[in-house]
């Protein structure tokens, strides 16, 4: 059931002034526009920056100018566990087990990773199922690992597409492809969030789906990690990645993370690509040959880790911490249904544009995806020249993303007033 609402910026002040949450914006850094702040919706692409990063970066550049090598086993927080420091938070931002979850490497790297793993394909049993559109990287992930098993995308990779006139996915028609294809599939991988349409994926049934049928299920978890309510392991994924420079707030390019279910622990059947840090902690520095992981996803690493980055990263999970993703979704609930509302109210026939994300609150994150029918790159154009920080995406389609951590009742309000304005003056020409 839809709250009610009111189209009025006094109504926006109370939601703020109600806010539980309304300490933290303060922890952020908000960009400004000749001397003002933007209203930042691009979170789902860049988050921004929280104000201590700075002296968690700072502390590890003065131990390693003072220590030198030392600081790895010396350091305030030592590097050589530094991967260690970071799982509680993640654990419970995915819900997950803390062996279950290690920050490393970049997204697709780990994408790669784990479909060495988790992707075998046999003569019978060979094919991907994964949405029609997903992101480029993990498109050319999929054509890769497929062509490197010799064998063809054209045949082996199945995308599943929205209906006619639709935008987004039905679960019963991806558990019905699942079904159609059950024999064949080694592999089931959704994003968590789909990032063009922002259409969070049912993950238990897709999961529940692609197990009975006998393939490994998966997901990149880019747009939803930090955004909306993920269990992975009460249901029972096999695996996942994710980035940490969108919701998560780590930084550009930031140390991206991998969840593993434990169930694949036992013995050492899943093959893997083995690096030097996921080796036996004890033995890892005696240089024998011979690898002998870690129990635990810790032993898919491959590499030590970038220790300025997960200071960058563990600063932002620190506010996650202290906020709560319980606290941080029901507000970003009812901070998305007001944006909704408000677009609504300017459009209710949807003459000029249609949110394409779906309107019901479980079945999306912070994110509305607007389709504008017409002069929709001259609207967006004009947005951001007024402060406004969204994205575009070709050929039609602009992503709003109205962050609980750091966005504002007032500032849904005052976008929508500003983006009535700017359509009108637009239509008129």
């Amino acid at each position: 059931m839809k709250n009610k609402f009111e189209n009025n910026l006094r109504f926006a002040k109370r939601l703020d002034h109600t806010d539980s949450l309304k300490s933290y914006r303060s922890k952020f850094f908000i960009p400004k526009m000749k001397g003002k702040p933007v209203i930042y919706f691009s979170g789902n692409s860049l988050g921004l920056q929280p104000k201590q990063t700075i002296s968690f970066i700072q502390r590890e550049l003065k131990d390693w100018a003072g220590l030198g090598v030392e600081g790895h086993e010396h350091a305030h927080r030592p590097w050589l566990y530094y991967h260690k420091f970071s799982k509680k938070i993640l654990a419970e931002i995915v819900g997950a087990r803390p062996n279950e979850v290690v920050a490393m490497n970049q997204l697709t790297v780990n994408l790669h990773l784990m479909m060495v793993s988790f992707y075998r394909p046999s003569i019978g049993r060979y094919k991907i199922l994964t949405e029609a559109g997903a992101f480029s990287s993990d498109q050319y992930a999929f054509e890769s690992q497929i062509k490197f098993h010799g064998l063809n995308p054209a045949s082996a990779l199945i995308e599943v597409s929205p209906r006619d006139g639709e935008f987004t996915l039905r679960t019963e028609d991806i558990i019905k492809a699942i079904e159609e294809h059950g024999r064949e599939l080694a592999l089931v991988i959704f994003g968590g969030v789909q990032y063009y349409t922002g259409q969070f994926f049912d993950i238990k049934k897709i999961t529940e789906a692609g197990q009975k049928a006998g393939a490994m299920v998966g997901f990149d978890l880019a747009h939803a990690i930090g955004n909306v309510d993920l269990q992975l392991h009460r249901h029972n994924v096999d695996f996942a990645v994710w980035c940490s420079y969108k919701y998560l707030n780590s930084g550009p390019g930031g140390i991206a993370g991998a969840y593993i279910h434990e169930k694949h622990f036992q013995g050492d059947e899943l093959p893997r690509f083995a690096g030097w840090w996921g080796h036996q902690e004890k033995e890892r520095f005696e240089m024998k040959k011979g690898f002998k992981p870690i129990t635990g996803v810790d032993g898919w690493q491959v590499s030590n880790v970038p220790v300025l980055q997960a200071a960058a990263h563990l600063a932002s999970l620190q506010i996650f911490r202290a906020a709560g993703m319980k606290t941080l979704r029901k507000k970003s609930i009812l901070l998305t249904d007001y944006l909704e509302y408000l677009l609504k109210e300017i459009d209710p026939f949807e003459n000029s544009y249609r949110i394409i994300t779906p309107s019901n609150a479980k079945d999306r994150g912070c994110q509305l995806s607007i389709f504008l029918k017409q002069n929709g790159k001259k609207v967006f154009n004009s947005l951001t020249r007024n402060g406004v920080s969204l994205d575009w995406r070709e050929p039609d389609v602009i992503r709003l993303a109205p962050v609980p951590l750091y966005n504002t009742f007032e500032e849904v309000f005052r976008f929508t007033e500003l983006f009535k304005t700017i359509l009108t003056k637009s239509s008129d020409r």
